[in-house]
């Protein structure tokens, strides 16, 4: 008989556990959307504080009662359309850029000095495409080099392909893609932490101070057969600076300027778009947010906000 073979069943859940490719994340999976509009966004992290608000949620202990939720804030400065990249059939890709570049964005690639024009690059677009994406980069105040991304579209290909070259060249805010009390996934790069021992890592239990030998590691590694180390086995290793996902978040608000008394800690104040999200955001301050449209949404409530406190924290 042949051995049979087949895939892994089951989650990994957080394996593996290695550091990022990058400090911003990228985003594989996105929502579909019948309306013609982008399907996320990106913002740098601000800090967090807290709003009073009415719990509108009928089936809580507190309903109808006034309530401290944590929130984050995100500084959502507009982002640029650099391009648009179609994608085939046969997993090939097209990219079309705009005629003129941001004069930061020589800092991350090579800006061609003499530029194709729009229609030169049309006139080659591939039959066979079976979605587009937006190429886009940000262009923070407080950072020269831009970060560079692709927010999906939703809609049909021939709406995505219109829409795709009206936006080309120009910017895109934060109120153009979401409004308040939207739910939205959080994509992020976890802080790091280095190279850290099971206890930390995983949360082991360390053992007595009459140990015969170390205190702080897996007692057993495994049986005998096979005589191996599973995958399974807290070890040491890489802690942190992973991306993770996180899922329905609620937008509370987006106000144009957020503003603490001295500002946030090692960041400022924000004098352009943002936004309050419900809850803690991961990554560091100053570090890239990636932000879709909810692919697993739930039950919203309508939003009362009365009050929101502008001290620092």
């Amino acid at each position: 008989m042949p051995q049979r073979k087949r895939p892994q069943k089951g989650s990994k859940a957080f394996f593996p556990r290695k550091r990022a490719r990058r400090i911003y994340p990228r985003i594989k999976s996105w929502p579909k959307i019948k309306e013609v509009k982008p399907l996320g966004f990106a913002g740098y992290k601000a800090g967090m504080s807290h709003v009073i608000l009415v719990d509108t949620n009928p089936n809580s202990p507190s309903k109808g009662q006034e309530v401290a939720k944590p929130i984050t804030i995100l500084d959502c400065p507009p982002i640029f359309v650099l391009g648009f990249r179609c994608y085939t059939n046969n997993k090939s890709s097209f990219d079309v850029f705009s005629e003129k570049f941001d004069k930061n964005l020589s800092r991350k690639l090579k800006v061609p000095k003499k530029p194709k024009t729009l229609e030169e690059q049309l006139s080659k677009l591939p039959k066979n495409i079976t979605k587009i994406n937006l190429i886009c980069h940000t262009n923070p105040s407080f950072k020269k080099k831009p970060e560079i991304f692709e927010i999906a579209l939703g809609g049909s290909v021939e709406e995505q392909l219109k829409y795709a070259k009206e936006i080309l060249g120009k910017k895109i805010r934060v109120s153009d893609v979401f409004k308040e009390g939207d739910l939205v996934d959080v994509v992020a790069v976890t802080k790091g932490k280095g190279f850290q021992g099971p206890v930390k890592r995983f949360g082991v239990r360390t053992h007595g101070r009459k140990a015969q030998q170390m205190q702080r590691h897996v007692a057993p590694l495994g049986q005998n057969e096979p005589g191996k180390v599973r995958w399974t086995i807290p070890q040491a290793g890489q802690a942190g600076f992973q991306t993770r996902t996180e899922l329905n978040k609620r937008i509370l608000k987006i106000s144009n300027g957020f503003n603490v008394k001295g500002g946030f800690v090692n960041y400022g104040n924000i004098s352009g778009d943002c936004i309050l999200l419900e809850g803690c955001v991961s990554g560091s301050k100053k570090r890239l947010i990636r932000l879709r449209f909810a692919i697993r949404p739930k039950k919203v409530y309508p939003i009362e906000i009365k009050h929101i406190p502008t001290e620092n924290k």
